[in-house]
């Protein structure tokens, strides 16, 4: 009976395969990349981007995912001749289509949105979303637009003339602590780390104190490094090994259980104290805008649990991202002094020299030229999602005439983007005049385009523009003892490009540097 029920079982995959390829028989797909290792490639964005030499710029390859369904299947149906829920045990590895180029990837964004909106649903998104109300691994649905306005209106609107003050404070006293350490090799990349999650805490809880932004800050560190392991994106690949003994998986229930604590005991606080009409941060603004009857189409109901996890992706992907890119612009101006010397001639020429005074104008860039040219020129090089996150397919499409199965996993390489020598001139160089030049150098996409845009590129952005102006306004940047940082990321199969440890002396300028009896 055995041998029989194996036989039978054999019989039933085949019989299901076959079936599958005579599905897809007329379509027009995209070349397919043999193979299954790929995402065992030390730099995988720049793998992907080779593959095009031979395939173009859109192409299919294997990366054994499996049971990437949407959070709520259709009813069981019959596909040949067999139930959908039995034969699914016996499907292929999907197809995933990867887009290498700025054309590809804003045809699928950016004017056929709709259509590549979707997320698929692997284990470990499925693991760090409360109840599928995540807003960054949330599949599309008219309630997750919602949520992305909800979330959107916070950062925008809620807080719109606080935060830059904010931020320009926050730098400042960022900036007041690393003059203490002058002289001394900083670990810069742990003092940015500090700096963004202590923004975001303000924004978001108000004016805490330290112990609470330390605490936000080892959590989100334990979250990252469980989550990224292997031990967890393996259960993409093979999905099944979350039924096996995994000490792994236990260490991130674990983070994401003290996550939530967390989180619910800001929550619970914000109900006990808000005033209803008013709101001190973001948590009250969004807690006063959940739980109401709403006139658009029913969609469903925005929850406190949609609060929750839009506290949850402000400090995942408002903190090492931003902390990251600054460690990549430190490290970049550290190989290229001559435009540290330009960048600070400019900022002491429009807002004079010393670390006080003018505010920064991050409402009039055109002030700043190149100092918004060597961020756009550092998010081209480092993008920090260089893969973004992978989208899926709500219906059936097409990129440069292939077609798109709905359904399909699509993977948008920034990286490759940016690097594409038919449309940059010696890509892989850092050249930030590059963007002096009116309408010569096309959009970065580094925080992605069209709905899957990052919602926290404003904030990201200001961050950016005033921590790099006031950090060069203060201090000059050098190598201890000459020593340069690597500028190849570190080589792991995780979300971020993240950049090597390093360190720099902080040189101070001007009256500081005087007060200290330094030369400038």
């Amino acid at each position: 009976m055995l041998l029989l029920g194996l036989l039978l079982l054999t019989l039933l995959a085949g019989a299901h395969l076959l079936w599958h390829k005579w599905q897809l028989r007329s379509l027009h797909l995209p070349p397919l990349v043999p193979g299954f290792l790929h995402l065992l490639q030390p730099n995988l964005p720049l793998y992907l981007l080779g593959l095009t030499q031979k395939l173009g710029p859109v192409y299919r390859l294997r990366l054994g995912l499996r049971g990437q369904s949407a959070p709520s299947p259709p009813p069981p149906r019959w596909e040949g001749g067999l139930p959908s829920r039995l034969t699914s045990c016996f499907d292929p590895p999907p197809d995933v289509v990867v887009l290498n180029s700025k054309r590809t990837i804003e045809e699928a964004m950016i004017r056929k949105w709709v259509d590549f909106a979707g997320r698929p649903q692997t284990p470990s998104y499925q693991l760090v979303s409360q109840h599928d109300q995540d807003l960054s691994l949330g599949d599309y649905s008219l309630l997750w637009k919602a949520h992305k306005k909800l979330t959107r209106s916070a950062l925008l609107l809620g807080l719109r003339s606080s935060t830059e003050p904010l931020v320009e404070q926050l730098t400042q006293e960022f900036c007041e602590r690393m003059r203490a350490q002058a002289g001394a090799p900083v670990a810069i990349q742990k003092e940015f780390s500090f700096l963004t999650c202590a923004i975001i805490c303000h924004l978001t809880f108000g004016d805490k104190e330290d112990t609470l932004v330390h605490a936000f800050h080892d959590c989100v560190q334990d979250l990252m490094k469980t989550w990224e392991h292997w031990s967890i994106q393996i259960l993409d690949i093979v999905p099944f090994l979350r039924f096996l003994p995994n000490p792994g998986l236990w260490r991130l229930k674990q983070a994401l259980e003290n996550r939530d604590h967390m989180v619910e005991k800001q929550l619970r606080q914000h109900k006990e104290s808000m005033v209803a009409g008013q709101w001190r941060d973001m948590m009250d603004y969004m807690l006063q805008r959940v739980g109401k009857p709403r006139v658009e189409e029913d969609h469903g109901q925005l929850l406190e649990g949609h609060v929750h996890m839009s506290v949850v992706d402000l400090f995942i992907g408002g903190t090492e991202t931003t902390a990251t890119t600054l460690s990549w612009a430190v490290a970049f101006l550290l190989h290229h002094p001559e435009i540290q010397r330009r960048l600070q001639e400019e900022l002491d020429r429009e807002l004079g020299p010393g670390a006080s005074g003018s505010r920064i104008p991050y409402r009039d860039p055109a002030r700043l030229p190149l100092l918004t040219a060597t961020i756009a020129e550092v998010l081209r090089l480092r993008p920090v999602v260089p893969l973004a996150l992978p989208h899926r397919t709500t219906r059936p499409s097409s990129i440069l005439g292939y077609d798109i199965p709905e359904g399909t996993i699509v993977i948008p390489n920034l990286q490759g983007a940016h690097l594409d020598e038919t449309v940059w001139e010696r890509p892989h160089e850092f050249r930030p005049d590059r963007f002096l030049v009116p309408g010569a150098s096309p959009r970065v996409l580094a925080f992605g385009c069209g709905a899957r845009v990052c919602l926290g590129e404003p904030l990201a952005r200001l961050e950016l523009f005033v921590v790099l102006a006031q950090l060069l306004r203060a201090f000059t940047l050098r190598p201890p003892a000459g020593a340069l940082p690597s500028l190849q990321p570190r080589t792991h199969c995780g979300v971020n490009l993240t950049v090597q440890p390093f360190q720099v002396q902080l040189q101070p300028r001007g009256a500081a540097a005087q007060a200290l009896g330094q030369h400038p």
